[in-house]
């Protein structure tokens, strides 16, 4: 792992002036982005003073529909909520301060109030549940993945999104953590060149399933909820995984013992290896055996410069400002290392300024689907099978 930034400029302040002219090119450019991580003058400003009416659903174990902030967002109003369970409901309801709710998300779309939805549902539904609110002529952010396991699925959210023209957007939490929006502000600087190799990395340990509703949790195949490491590729470059090979290992939990589970799962750990639109290649693994370990993380390397971390060593002079946006005040930056309100917020000023979200239908297939891929090729023993191309329009 890399040295934090902080300790890492101390180190340099220690060796003077005289000894400075032995520190490389690379490691002056770590400093310099090591210094730029807090700036000052980064204030939030409002793009508009409408207020968009949201709902919300969903408010599980994870409680996820009021991780997101849209109810502290100044450009937000939360018109009504939803679970499908009451007490989950009322919890909603108290965690956004809203006093509407729905008993299911089929009758909350249906409100002529609402103009955008939040979809914090089980993952088997997210496609579905999508697809319905868009149908309702509502844009729509979710939690992730974009489809769970089924590659027709979200080809249909994609025809939908298409034909509806609403924003969508999946919520990807490594996108806004603080390597991989610098990894991406010096990857579109020219500071990588080229991806040589890149690495995204999902460990979960767990013996136990995480609670789930109707137990989807319960034996799932590990890269079916790849987007965690996916996103240190497609979520920095833009590009694309064109084939993968994928294997499996049976770390031997009574949940993914044969017959166990709905999916016919017996791996608690998958590792994919793409080729990727560069001439590249890409190493992505969800990992449930690793012991204790419980970390979502990613490196790049690329022919002018390389990253592990948030300090970047490489050839590019002019580093770009790689400090993540600001937040409006009193809004949280929330939990997965700061990313979940620059999502609702990055959500919101998308709908606002009329134009595509950071993690479109488009990006949100390139991260979802070549995990669902893998798992095929690792049923296969490995088996190099070709990743569906999802591209927006002009690209």
């Amino acid at each position: 792992m890399s040295e934090s930034p902080i300790y890492r400029r101390r180190f340099l302040e220690t060796l003077g002036i005289g000894s400075f002219g032995a520190i490389t090119a690379g490691d002056f450019a770590a400093r310099t982005l090591a210094a730029q991580q807090a700036n000052p003058d980064n204030k939030w400003k409002p793009v508009s003073d409408r207020k968009i009416r949201f709902g919300i659903v969903g408010y599980g174990v994870c409680r996820f529909g009021a991780a997101f902030g849209f109810q502290n967002h100044p450009n937000v109003e939360i018109v009504a909520v939803s679970d499908l369970f009451a007490e989950r409901r009322n919890g909603l309801m108290e965690a956004c301060r809203c006093d509407k709710s729905y008993e299911s998300l089929e009758s909350l779309v249906k409100d002529p109030g609402i103009e955008a939805v939040f979809v914090a549902t089980d993952a088997p539904s997210h496609a579905r549940h999508c697809i319905q609110v868009l149908k309702h002529r509502k844009h729509v952010m979710t939690a992730v993945p974009a489809t769970w396991g089924s590659i027709e699925e979200g080809e249909q959210l994609l025809e939908t999104v298409q034909k509806t023209g609403l924003k969508y957007m999946m919520a990807e939490t490594s996108c806004y953590r603080a390597d991989c929006h610098a990894m991406r502000q010096i990857y579109r600087a020219g500071g990588f060149g080229r991806l040589v190799y890149s690495e995204g990395e999902y460990f979960h340990y767990g013996t136990k399933p995480i609670g789930s509703f109707r137990g989807w949790r319960v034996g799932s195949p590990p890269l079916w909820y790849p987007t965690h490491s996916t996103a240190y590729y497609v979520g920095v470059t833009g590009k694309r995984f064109t084939s993968v090979s994928g294997l499996g290992f049976r770390g031997g939990f009574s949940a993914y013992q044969p017959g166990a589970n709905k999916y016919g799962n017996q791996f608690t750990d998958e590792i994919a290896l793409f080729q990727t639109s560069e001439g590249g290649s890409s190493r992505m693994c969800m990992c449930k055996a690793v012991h204790g370990r419980v970390v979502e993380t990613g490196r790049v390397f690329g022919q002018r410069g390389w990253m592990d971390g948030t300090e970047y060593h490489g050839a590019e002079k002019k580093l770009p400002d790689v400090t993540r946006p600001p937040l409006p005040p009193g809004m949280p930056a929330g939990g997965h290392g700061g990313s979940h309100g620059l999502l609702g917020d990055e959500f919101i000023t998308a709908i606002l300024e009329d134009r595509r979200p950071l993690v479109s239908i488009y990006e949100a297939l390139a991260m979802t689907i070549p995990g669902i891929i893998a798992h095929q090729s690792a049923q296969k023993d490995g088996e190099t099978l070709k990743v569906p191309q999802y591209e927006p329009p002009g690209a």
